[in-house]
């Protein structure tokens, strides 16, 4: 759905639903991922998804496909019980402009959706990522020494050159352990000196109880977005268990759906976070792995 090109996301949105029609196809859940809704198309990075085409897309949705909230489609799935065409919407990290942005557009098209929530960045947090791409974004040099970071001097001439050096940084802190990322970010601000960074990407509590209260359901996404391979089990379990204490203090409700950060399988997590995620009591987890979800699919890795 990130696709630059809204043909390209019709044809697929389309041949999806197509299938689903055959008379010899048993019916398969589809989800959706997004993460962000911007307002309006970001020069660095023209094919995420802005307001313009998340309408168009949503509008494509609503006409083709039977949209379920995920966790009905969960358990109909488990039941054998799903319609023909079925579709769950899920948003992860937690964007400000979800809830800005994306919440109106779902509502004007009845549609309901998921959104997981990392806890740690609520309220005025910032993901890491974010800071990297801010960092750079933001930098007021127009070339950067990243020897530090094995990459030599990069040119930050224009979007284009910008966009490259946020493609070459990011998956060396991606993999780093969260309490390993600060002294990196901090080393990557240093060579960038970059103009002060924004504080107001996170969603804030309020916006998540605005969520819920508008029909919408909330799922845990860990509290500070560790990739869960790269910290011992102990800290995976209370990363998990914390994410969703928080949200259920904060919409006074059990929340049972879970997605894995990243979320690639054996990559990014593996069968024991899956098992870990089953025995705290979740309903159910999503994955990134590319897919629909058909009859005896595992509950607790559904792809999207």
């Amino acid at each position: 759905c990130g696709a630059s090109d809204m043909t390209v996301a019709d044809r697929i949105l389309s041949a999806v639903a197509r299938a689903a029609m055959l008379p010899s196809m048993r019916p398969r859940l589809s989800i959706l991922i997004f993460h962000r809704v911007l307002p309006t198309p970001d020069p660095l990075f023209p094919a995420e998804v802005d307001a313009h085409r998340f309408d168009h897309l949503m509008g494509l949705v609503a006409r083709t496909f039977e949209v379920l909230p995920l966790g009905e489609a969960v358990r109909r799935l488990q039941q054998d019980d799903l319609p023909a065409r079925a579709l769950s919407i899920t948003f992860d990290d937690g964007y400000a402009d979800n809830h800005d942005v994306a919440l109106p557009i779902l509502q004007r098209h009845r549609l309901p959706a998921c959104f997981f929530i990392a806890t740690g960045f609520l309220d005025g947090g910032r993901m890491f990522n974010d800071t990297v791409i801010e960092t750079v974004r933001r930098s007021t040099l127009s070339q950067v020494d990243l020897e530090q970071f094995d990459l030599g001097r990069c040119e930050l001439n224009g979007a284009v050159q910008r966009t490259q050096v946020i493609a070459r940084v990011l998956p060396l802190i991606k993999y780093l352990a969260p309490s390993e990322r600060p002294q990196a970010l901090e080393r990557l601000r240093v060579a960038c000196q970059p103009s002060p960074l924004p504080d107001s990407l996170m969603m804030t509590g309020a916006q998540v109880k605005a969520l819920h209260r508008a029909g919408m359901e909330i799922g845990a996404h860990t509290v500070d977005h560790p990739i869960l391979n790269s910290v011992d089990d102990a800290c995976a379990e209370q990363e998990i268990i914390a994410s969703r204490s928080a949200l259920e203090r904060l919409i006074g409700e059990p929340v049972n759906l879970f997605a894995y950060p990243n979320g690639q399988p054996d990559r990014d997590y593996g069968c024991r976070h899956a098992d870990l995620v089953r025995r705290l009591g979740f309903a159910a987890a999503v994955s990134t792995a590319v897919g629909a979800a058909g009859s005896g699919a595992d509950p607790y890795q559904l792809p999207r």
